[in-house]
């Protein structure tokens, strides 16, 4: 069987921020870099950096299969829903999956993960 390659974007020592392989990429976790306090324009960095890495790996969020959405405060739920719906492509959601808990720092309100065909 032949060996697939595999592509890897925003690599550090530790991770990459995306990888593609067999025609489908990954995106790591992405987190808002800015300390907005808002949910809502900390969903919309998220997605602007999720779009970026998705067109890095030649694709874009039509082509969307998974998505983990990880979110620090249910009261934050329904104004990243808003963003997200507005984001989404109508007709084309992925399946997803809400996660409510701590993130990596105190100030983060959302963080969203995923997968998408190239």
């Amino acid at each position: 069987m032949a060996r697939k390659d595999i592509s890897r974007i925003g690599v550090s020592e530790r991770y990459s921020k995306a990888t593609v392989h067999d025609g489908t990429v990954y995106v790591a976790v992405q987190y808002p870099d800015r300390p907005d306090p808002s949910p809502t324009n900390q969903t919309r960095e998220v997605l602007a950096k999720i779009d970026w890495f998705l067109a890095q790996a030649g694709t874009d969020k039509s082509r969307l299969l998974k998505a983990t959405v990880f979110v620090a405060d249910i009261a934050d739920f329904a104004a990243i829903n808003a963003v997200w719906d507005a984001w989404v492509v109508p007709g084309s959601p992925p399946a997803r999956t809400p996660v409510l808990g701590p993130l990596l720092r105190p100030e983060v309100r959302v963080a969203i993960e995923l997968i998408a065909a190239v």
